[in-house]
């Protein structure tokens, strides 16, 4: 009887792993998809960019409705207002590369051909060992902290030097926390689906421009 019992548990929790993967990769890729095709609208458009303080304002705004209402379908409308918030954001962005670098377009294809090489990776690594990166949450935490405040004063210094030194940290970073996110659904330390794709959204967001900022500080030609 306890055998029985303990095998019916380990299916059940098997296949509610197995729904919340495909729950949270279904929609994150919808949101991506959505999120793309608003920059690709931002950027016919020619749209400027709403600046730093607007950006971080819309950004935690709609981070904390989607939060607070990720239990009810209210938050699927959230999580896709802020996607596509971001990715309107990551139009002008876009724009500005292409206008001036030469091989803006070479940059921006290397750039996402990097990020989605190292998400695949990270999420196959993650899934095929299941190896627990729990661990990490506190390095993540605080070196996101770090990076996002050195991020700041890089912008408000100018301070070029910064700036790539954060971009590379993020890279690091972001890397970790697919790693750290995906490891959390395999093992139940995520039961959300509308977190988790949050979650993996920002860290490819994030990934993406950081490595197109370091492409073309070091790749772009003027």
């Amino acid at each position: 009887m306890r055998l029985t019992t303990a095998t019916t548990r380990t299916q059940e929790s098997i296949l509610a792993t197995n729904k919340m993967l495909k729950n949270t990769y279904l929609l994150l890729s919808m949101t991506l998809l959505f999120s793309a095709a608003m920059a690709g609208v931002s950027m016919v458009l020619n749209l400027p960019h709403p600046g730093m303080i607007i950006t971080l304002v819309g950004y935690f705004g709609l981070l904390f409705l989607t939060h607070k209402f990720s239990n009810s379908a209210l938050g699927l409308v959230f999580v896709f207002a802020l996607t596509g918030f971001m990715g309107m954001t990551l139009g002008p962005i876009l724009n500005m590369y292409l206008h001036v670098f030469s091989n803006g377009h070479e940059l921006i294809m290397t750039a996402l051909g990097g990020t989605g090489v190292i998400f695949l990776g990270l999420s196959a690594y993650a899934l095929t060992t299941r190896k627990d990166f729990s661990f990490i949450a506190g390095f993540l935490m605080v070196g996101i902290l770090v990076a996002f405040i050195a991020g700041l004063a890089a912008v408000f210094f100018s301070i070029p030097a910064l700036s790539l030194a954060v971009s590379a940290m993020f890279v690091l970073l972001m890397s970790g926390l697919i790693l750290f996110e995906t490891s959390a659904i395999i093992h139940g330390g995520e039961t959300n689906y509308i977190l988790a794709t949050v979650s993996l959204y920002v860290s490819i967001y994030n990934l993406f421009l950081s490595l197109l900022q370091l492409l073309a500080a070091f790749g772009g030609d003027d």
